[in-house]
């Protein structure tokens, strides 16, 4: 980063963060001076006799759902052959001998001997994507490997697991090599560290690979000492933090071994209380504002609140209030293919593994939730159970939560989303008129004010773009994130919002709703109509949109107009794009769609000038990110001209066959 971000970044700062980061920075350099002797540390603060775990028990593994147990050994197969995907490559580095410091995407190695916070982590021409390094040392794949040995006995699974935590454990001593930078990577590596223990209980190798290894109850005490000196703090304390307490938490419950795992375990379930409420909003979205990390923190929560019950160390009664508004708000989100929206940033982060790869992570929180708080009439249908949810909620005992919605709610009020829902048609289209973002640099929003999804029958018609990239390209991290790569109007030809780096916002658009109407109606017209003066800067602008769902016509209606002082113009564009199942053909301002089990048309602003892109690397546009680090080309359709106040751009999408009846 240069110099110029640094002081934006700063001025993001409150006087308490500043001084807090000037302590780590201090202790940082000791540190890099005199390293603690991590080891002697360990022992000298390890209780007598007190190397015993405390480990929630299982359930029967012969009782475990089949077909979820069935994936799962597919998945832990593939492991042991030496397979295991990491966002859009195979790491084929995972075998006996696993390469913990490589990134399978460029073939470039992290140093593993030089001293943590020395490692330039954000240079890519240096190290390699550290995304791609971080990752596999998350230990997901172990837990799935675990998780077979629980449901097997066979050793071969359990072997893997301990010549690869042996692995780790002697390649990585505190604090060298690039996984000792970052706490949430520290923080998620306990769960997983704990939950191996766990799924391993009945294996008689398990003892001596924990609690009876010197190797792991220095790492144990380094991860949890670490975390306790650098957590992160004020603007950056958004579900980093959640992912830091929870592994603290969780492995202090786990492996009550150390003079200070109560006073960890302590600290962390108040950390927990305070930022589930904090990070939540009043409908129960979590305030990021970005699906990914909702799902994300959810599986922290759960995790750490079923570790507590477990251990007689129950949380707050606010963290479960949380769970159950946050599992409600899965429920109100999900489309006709049981996949929620795609706002804001996404990286794929898991906050426990322990199903096939592959599976439905939504879904799955459902399950976990009709379990833990007993599922509404509304929620959608659930399949068989997963198997994260057959092992995590045996033994817990439910919650009662009220005042839970007793109908679907289309209106997420603090989230700023509106969802127009056609059920008997499949049709779902997500309105956005939110806050751009949580805290003073909304790290993981996008400038999408007043964009929209629309799906009919699960397919994307208008489509969120995605993510892509976090530390790569730029040039495609602004892309992906910009007005222009959302459903919406841009004008002079920059974002509502204003960037300050990958992960930072100096100037954040705000938006407010209009008003909506007949959103709990069949089939009458449902209405939304919001605004945002995210371009205050030019001539004090203001965009306003309504979209109308038009039930009984088979029509989406969209109108924008921009509010300022009569004669004022503006350049502008408008952004449709399409999701990457939808082939179109524009002629002149009319698209012709079509798409798996339906077609349509797009009559487009006639004041417009219209182009079609489709993977298109020099604008750049016409891109699709399915995953994290993973695009591909789908058609986006961009009119561009000059804009009067108070002139209308109208759109309408029409759709002629029954989406019902998609093959």
């Amino acid at each position: 980063m240069n110099p110029a971000w640094y002081l934006r970044r700063l001025q993001r700062m409150e006087p308490s963060e500043l001084a807090g980061r000037v302590n780590d920075q201090a202790l940082r350099l000791l540190w890099r001076i005199a390293p603690p002797d991590i080891a002697r540390r360990a022992g000298a603060r390890l209780m007598a006799g007190a190397r015993q775990p405390r480990l929630k028990p299982l359930p029967l593994a012969a009782n475990a759902p089949q077909h979820a147990a069935e994936r799962l050994i597919h998945s832990a197969d593939q492991i042991l052959s030496g397979r295991w995907r990491v966002f859009a490559r195979d790491h084929e580095a995972l075998g006996e001998q696993p390469d913990w410091f490589v990134d399978v995407r460029s073939g470039k190695r992290a140093p593993g001997d030089t001293y943590a916070f020395a490692v330039p982590y954000r240079d890519e021409a240096a190290v390699g994507n550290i995304k791609y390094i971080w990752e596999p040392s998350r230990h997901h794949h172990l837990t799935v490997l675990a998780s077979a040995y629980y449901l097997t006995s066979d050793e071969i699974y359990a072997r893997r697991v301990a010549e690869h935590f042996t692995s780790w454990w002697r390649e990585n001593p505190f604090p060298c090599g690039p996984h000792w930078i970052s706490g949430i990577e520290l923080g998620v590596r306990l769960i997983s560290w704990t939950w191996v223990r766990q799924l391993l209980q009945n294996w008689p190798g398990a003892p001596a690979l924990f609690e009876d290894n010197e190797l792991f109850v220095t790492q144990l005490h380094a991860h949890q000492y670490w975390l306790s000196r650098f957590p992160s703090r004020g603007s950056s304390a958004n579900n980093h933090v959640i992912a830091e307490a929870t592994g603290q938490f969780v492995a202090a419950c786990a492996f009550p071994f150390f003079r200070d795992s109560a006073r960890w375990r302590r600290d962390a379930a108040a950390t927990l209380a305070h930022e589930a409420i904090a990070q939540t909003l009043a409908c129960g979205s979590n305030g990021e504002l970005a699906t990914d990390y909702h799902g994300f923190v959810l599986e922290l929560l759960l995790a750490a609140a079923v570790q507590g019950e477990a251990s007689g160390h129950p949380l707050d009664d606010a963290v479960w209030t949380t769970m159950c508004r946050m599992s409600d708000v899965i429920a109100a989100m999900l489309d006709d293919r049981a996949r929620p929206p795609r706002q804001g940033d996404g990286d794929d982060g898991i906050g426990l593994l322990l199903d096939d790869h592959g599976g439905n992570r939504w879904l799955g929180l459902l399950s976990t939730g009709a379990r833990l708080f007993g599922g509404l009439p509304w929620w959608p249908s659930l399949p068989e159970p997963d198997l994260r949810t057959f092992v995590l909620t045996d033994g817990i005992k439910p919650r009662a939560i009220a005042a839970r919605p007793a109908r679907r709610p289309h209106l997420l009020d603090r989230a700023g989303q509106t969802f127009l829902v056609d059920t008997e048609r499949a049709v779902w289209c997500r309105c956005d008129h939110g806050p751009h973002g949580f805290g003073r640099i909304a790290a993981h929003a996008h400038a999408d004010a007043l964009s929209i999804e629309c799906r009919i029958a699960g397919v994307e018609i208008f489509a969120d773009p995605g993510t892509y990239c976090y530390h790569g390209d730029p040039r495609w991290r602004a892309y992906f994130r910009s007005t222009l790569a959302h459903n919406t109007l841009c004008l002079f030809a920059r974002d509502q919002s204003v960037s300050g780096g990958p992960f930072l916002w100096t100037r954040h658009a705000q938006s407010r709703l209009v008003a909506s109407s007949g959103l709990d109606e069949r089939d009458a017209d449902a209405d939304w109509v919001a605004e945002h003066a995210g371009y205050q800067g030019g001539a004090g602008l203001v965009h306003r949109r309504s979209v109308q769902l038009q039930r009984q016509a088979a029509r989406l209606v969209v109108t924008d107009i921009v509010l300022g002082n009569e004669g004022l113009t503006a350049p502008a564009s408008l952004s449709w794009h399409l999701g990457p199942e939808v082939e179109c053909t524009l002629d002149g301002r009319t698209a012709l769609l079509s798409w798996p089990g339906g077609r349509g048309e797009l009559d487009l602003p006639a004041e417009l000038s219209w182009m079609s892109y489709r993977g298109d690397e020099t604008l750049p546009a016409g891109w699709y990110s399915p995953s994290f680090d993973l695009k591909v080309p789908a058609t986006t359709l961009i009119g561009a001209g000059t804009l009067a106040a108070r002139q209308n751009l109208v759109t309408e999408l029409r759709w002629f066959s029954d989406p019902a009846r998609r093959s």
